[in-house]
């Protein structure tokens, strides 16, 4: 069993752990960023964690990898036609629904 004060000297190093890997660009990168290259590449960080978190979450959503890929079908060719965040959704999950479905009464 953890004792308090060991549970304080986590969280501590674990704050400052954290407080420095976002401390750190600011202290290196006191001035804006000109280079076109380094700009780009940060702009699209953001999006490439977030779609590396994502997509595994998304094919183990569901206890069967064909709805999960089913799902993620619809809800990219409803965003590619220019659906909204609501209509993917509901289309992605209907469709993972539907082949679950299918798949227990087969």
């Amino acid at each position: 069993m953890i004792d308090l004060q060991m549970c304080f000297l986590y969280l501590a190093v674990m704050a400052g752990v954290t407080y420095f890997i976002r401390a750190i660009p600011f202290v290196l990168c006191r001035g804006e960023v000109t280079n076109r290259f380094l700009k780009s590449f940060l702009a699209y960080v953001p999006y490439a964690v977030l779609g590396a978190m994502t997509f595994p979450a998304i094919l183990y959503s569901t206890d069967g990898l064909a709805s999960s890929v089913a799902g993620t079908i619809v809800a990219l060719v409803l965003a590619f036609c220019g659906r909204g965040l609501l209509t993917v959704a509901v289309g992605a999950c209907a469709a993972a629904f539907f082949i679950k479905v299918v798949m227990l009464l087969l």
